[in-house]
């Protein structure tokens, strides 16, 4: 059985998910110090992609990037660069679709951590970067850990936006998702009931990994 699928579902959901910790934690921390006001507004726009459909957020990539879009229409002239039908536009709408479950966990942690700490940070004369780094993230781990899971978990399932931007080709853009939808629709269901069993394995390891953390979490407080 050709592996690519699971090698490129696994890729994609690990490229995505490292740019969503990244711009994730960073936007939590943002938000987190904004006013109550700013604060409200921007959780609201920042948690937009968790209740879109993934058909929408394909829609977009597809509108920006197609190589007849005025973006794409320049990275193909310029660059020789077409992004839609390749697998890297799968990461683009991962990478979407998954950040705001780093956004909002990572954000719950710095909500509920206690004040005191980040305060004794500051009498001691720490910036606020350091207080970031060396004082929240640290004592935030777990629901970094627990938000990281989730997002690459929901990663390895999208289907909706990656069959838009991608499609399904032989060794070059298919996934486990696409790959059921793909040998479904040809009639094969011995590999339907394979690559089913592949996602349920894959969930399953990481619904426990999230018990996991959330047991540490629980069991830290």
């Amino acid at each position: 059985m050709d592996m690519f699928p699971l090698y490129n579902s696994l890729r994609i959901s690990a490229i995505a998910t490292f740019i969503a910790l990244l711009t994730g934690v960073g936007a939590a921390y943002a938000v987190f110090k904004m006013p109550k006001v700013l604060k409200g507004i921007f959780d609201t726009i920042l948690t937009i992609p968790m209740v879109l459909p993934p058909t929408v957020v394909g829609y977009f990539i597809l509108v920006w990037f197609s190589p007849k879009s005025f973006i794409g229409g320049k990275l193909l002239e310029y660059f020789d660069i077409v992004i839609t039908m390749r697998w890297y536009a799968s990461v683009i709408v991962v990478s979407i679709i998954a950040f705001p479950f780093i956004y909002r966990t990572v954000r719950g942690a710095f909500e509920s951590l206690d004040n005191n700490i980040v305060n004794a940070g500051r009498t001691l004369g720490m910036s606020d970067f350091s207080v970031f780094v060396l004082v929240m993230l640290p004592n935030c781990k777990q629901g970094i850990l627990a938000g990281t899971a989730l997002a690459f978990a929901r990663g390895l399932g999208e289907y909706g936006a990656t069959s838009m931007v991608s499609g399904y080709i032989a060794g070059k853009t298919a996934t486990v998702s696409t790959s059921v939808a793909y040998f479904w629709q040809i009639n094969q269901q011995d590999k339907v009931m394979y690559w089913v069993l592949i996602n349920l394995i894959i969930s399953f390891i990481f619904m426990i990994l999230l018990n996991i953390f959330n047991k540490e979490k629980r069991n830290r407080t």
